[in-house]
């Protein structure tokens, strides 16, 4: 059995984009802080496993069901952005730029990983089009972002919607997530029909 030090540097290796070299440095920080601040996350943690999950129509995260921007009557109800995961809503959330509703897949097509259209959430995009006038398609410019927004676009063209997509503003093989606000509002601004 390992002892406490090593649980948690291996807990916190498993979490995304932190390697154990990180998780080591995050783990001895932890030790350095008071017992209530190490209280206050483990228990924010826990809130946010308990009263967190993902909004029925938009797959986005949520404390409501439906979630506020789904929810909000001032937004353009004529549009959807689709994206990959619930951690791109902010970014774009951020540029002032969009106004419509969103959609999450919760993931992007790769064959090598065995993520197929069924592993997507792409039937409850296919349920809200009534009333769609323009999806965006805004997946990441990697290969599998574009291997989704080609999909997407071949389903949706049939329906008379406008299919639009982000434009390169943004770093080909890079992340939404990451991108800076000026570069993300640029992209959405300067969408194209695809």
């Amino acid at each position: 059995m390992s002892d406490p030090l090593s649980r948690l540097v291996g807990e916190l290796s498993r979490l995304p984009g932190i390697g154990p070299k990180t998780a080591t440095r995050l783990a001895h920080h932890l030790l350095k802080v008071s017992d209530a601040d190490a209280k206050v996350l483990a228990a924010s943690i826990l809130e946010v496993k308990e009263k967190l999950f993902h909004c029925s129509r938009c797959n986005g995260i949520t404390d409501i069901d439906p979630c506020a921007i789904c929810m909000d009557e001032q937004r353009d109800a004529t549009r959807i952005c689709v994206v990959e995961e619930p951690f791109n809503i902010q970014p774009i959330e951020r540029t002032r730029e969009y106004h419509g509703r969103y959609h999450v897949l919760m993931g992007a097509l790769s064959p090598q990983r065995g993520i197929g259209p069924e592993q997507l959430r792409i039937s409850g995009l296919l349920e809200r089009l009534d009333g769609i006038d323009e999806v965006i398609l805004a997946t990441n410019p990697d290969v599998e972002g574009e291997a989704t927004a080609l999909y997407l676009a071949r389903l949706l063209k049939p329906r008379n919607i406008e299919v639009t997509r982000l434009a390169f503003g943004m770093p080909v093989g890079g992340d939404i997530e990451y991108t800076d606000e000026v570069t993300l509002a640029r992209s959405l601004t300067g969408r194209r029909a695809i």
